[in-house]
């Protein structure tokens, strides 16, 4: 029947496509398990270039906590895609044997269909709804996914109401009428239960069995030579619960010391820490180390964090909330930093802010940083003085501090 063609060519349109995307993401994923940062895709058109942006809204889904399961258990955990790429692959095989069928197929085979590929369409609106309210972006790849289990319900919706028709007809002179062929048993058509399950869970089954080991690579990334600060002018942080001392090189126009600050926050890893927090602008305005601004302003808004006092975090938090219009911002007029500070903080900070002492104790934060070695990049993290590469600090951060620390994760 033309309706049963119909449908299985919407189902194996929708599930190659969801394939596709599916098939990306974990690519892009996979990329990432040399402990390098790689560029991803992040189009609704198959097939086009990666981005190689440093911020958008594929990378911050890729290394948000919700792109992936077991990251304690596994460096970089299990992603989810891996589930999506062996699902849209059942619902493709079924779908072209829906189609070469050409109707044959028992009608309880379709009445399966139709429950099954709802499936995808929850999964995605689970993750939907985790992207808007917690990431509060939506990756391109990720909407492929939405949109192709979207096709694929009403696939299967299409395949229920085939299933409830009561006045089928024959199929044609030569074959079996479907009323006939709709006796066949439930037996054949529910086995395919476990064998979605199956074909969801071989490809994770394959990535876990080819993950490295990374345990040697954890602790290999050096010391602090100085663990504390002749005048005494690092800032500590007050947290709620803190169990493990950490340093933290940090700038606060720096887009990957936003993303890490933020993963910390999400995972409930920062308020187990007790913060020692140094500030390393990549701003050649304070930052002698460097011999151009790779974030203008951000010494004007480092040295608002020193002047904080209790509310040092909430001016850095500030600072990686509205990090682009900020950044922007100190492009064109530094003055008009401080008049952002001030106005959000007081008269008092922002003066502060302007002060030699402060410059001065920003200095004293950037020796700190050169007296130790520190690579000229940020975030940079240290475990007691023991420092965390720098491939560890996202896809293999709960990894890490399961080895390291932990503590910090119970």
């Amino acid at each position: 029947m033309q309706s049963t063609r119909n449908l299985a060519i919407l189902a194996l349109v929708a599930a190659l496509l969801g394939l596709t995307f599916a098939a990306y993401s974990t690519y892009d994923y996979a990329q990432h398990l040399d402990r390098q940062i790689h560029a991803v895709h992040c189009s609704f058109i198959p097939g086009a270039p990666v981005s190689g942006e440093a911020d958008n809204a594929c990378k911050t889904a890729l290394f948000s906590p919700y792109s992936a399961i077991f990251r304690e258990t596994y460096w970089g955990g299990l992603p989810i895609s891996v589930f999506a790429l062996g699902a849209f692959s059942f619902f493709a095989g079924f779908a072209l044997y829906l189609l070469l069928s050409r109707g044959r197929a028992p009608r309880k085979a379709y009445a399966v269909f139709g429950v099954l590929g709802a499936t995808p369409f929850l999964a995605s609106l689970f993750m939907f709804f985790i992207s808007l309210t917690r990431l509060h972006v939506f990756c391109k790849v990720c909407v492929g996914i939405y949109f192709s289990s979207t096709l694929l319900l009403v696939a299967s919706i299409l395949a229920l109401r085939h299933y409830a028709r009561k006045d089928e007809r024959a199929i044609d002179a030569r074959g079996p009428t479907e009323v006939e062929v709709q006796e066949a048993g439930w037996l054949g058509p529910l086995a395919l239960v476990p064998v979605l399950a199956l074909a969801a869970l071989l490809p994770a089954y394959v990535y876990l069995w080819s993950l490295p080991d990374y345990k040697p690579l954890l602790a290999s990334c050096g010391k602090l030579a100085l663990t504390t600060e002749s005048h005494n002018a690092l800032l500590k942080i007050p947290t709620t619960r803190p169990v493990q001392p950490v340093t933290l090189f940090e700038d606060p126009l720096c887009p990957t010391c936003k993303a890490f600050h933020e993963r910390l926050v999400d995972e409930g890893v920062f308020e187990r820490l007790d913060v020692t927090l140094v500030m390393f602008p990549l701003d050649s305005d304070c930052n002698w180390m460097i011999d151009r601004s790779l974030h203008p302003g951000a010494c004007e808004l480092s040295r608002a964090v020193l002047c904080g006092g209790n509310q040092s975090r909430a001016v850095l938090e500030w600072a990686y909330e509205n990090q682009e219009d900020l950044r922007e911002v100190g492009k064109k007029d530094r003055a008009g930093l401080e008049k952002r500070v001030s106005d959000k903080f007081g008269k008092e900070i922002a003066a502060c802010a302007a002060s030699k002492a402060t410059t001065i104790k920003l200095n004293q934060h950037l020796h700190y940083a050169s007296n130790n070695h520190i690579p000229v990049s940020t975030p940079q993290m240290f475990l007691g003085d023991k420092r965390i590469c720098d491939e560890d600090t996202d896809l293999g951060l709960k990894y890490t501090l399961a080895q390291l620390a932990p503590e910090v994760l119970k």
